[in-house]
């Protein structure tokens, strides 16, 4: 079901500076906690994207998965900040006072506030295996170009799933990665690179073991 851009929030959402024409990743997350497969999958789209900033946008919550191991928001933030170095990368909690959990309503909320941007939204293979179940996902696919990030053991997965068949005429050959901010959407791009073996469930399963 489509979502409506009806209730936004406050105008004072504070989402990092954006000036005309820039070319902005956007790779969102719980990051619980982020390891270095995210790292990877940030620097791989700055560099193969021909971004000019990719911003981590930290969420409250996944709302398809549970939430009892997650771990504080702010807890999050820091841990992401101490990873994100690199001085294009930015990272902003704006989705909690967006009041949404969606992804397809942070798209919407960004493009209504620049809408000269453009924008990319980012994702790691895994998510593409289930973006068919993400709320709008075709919203998703029509609203920015998509750069789908190879992660360990996902390549098959993913490219065999719901949303790479119905979007196959529509995937670019990886290329014409750097040309994909200023193409219409729907488009996406599947980038293989070295793939980092870290997750963050294996990640909170050793901690508590």
């Amino acid at each position: 079901m489509p979502v409506s851009p009806t209730s936004f929030g406050a105008i004072d959402i504070p989402t990092p500076p954006a000036p005309r024409g820039r070319r902005v990743g956007l790779m969102g997350g719980s990051f619980n906690p982020p390891h270095a497969g995210h790292r990877l999958a940030a620097e791989e789209a700055l560099q193969r994207l021909g971004l000019d900033e990719l911003w981590w946008i930290v969420t409250p919550g996944n709302p398809l998965k549970s939430h009892g191991d997650l771990k504080p928001l702010t807890d999050r933030l820091t841990a992401v900040r101490a990873m994100a170095l690199d001085p294009r990368m930015r990272v902003t909690s704006f989705e909690a006072a967006l009041g949404s959990p969606y992804t397809a309503v942070t798209l919407q909320f960004l493009k209504r506030r620049y809408p000269t941007v453009r924008f990319v939204w980012v994702m790691g293979a895994d998510n593409l295996a289930t973006f068919h179940r993400w709320q709008d996902w075709r919203g998703i696919a029509a609203a920015m170009p998509i750069a789908v990030v190879d992660r360990p053991d996902h390549r098959l997965p993913a490219l065999a799933s719901k949303t790479a068949k119905a979007l196959e005429r529509l995937r670019i050959p990886e290329a014409k990665a750097r040309a994909l901010a200023t193409m219409p959407p729907p488009a996406w791009v599947f980038l293989t690179n070295p793939l980092a073996p870290h997750s963050s469930t294996a990640i909170r399963q050793a901690a508590d073991s």
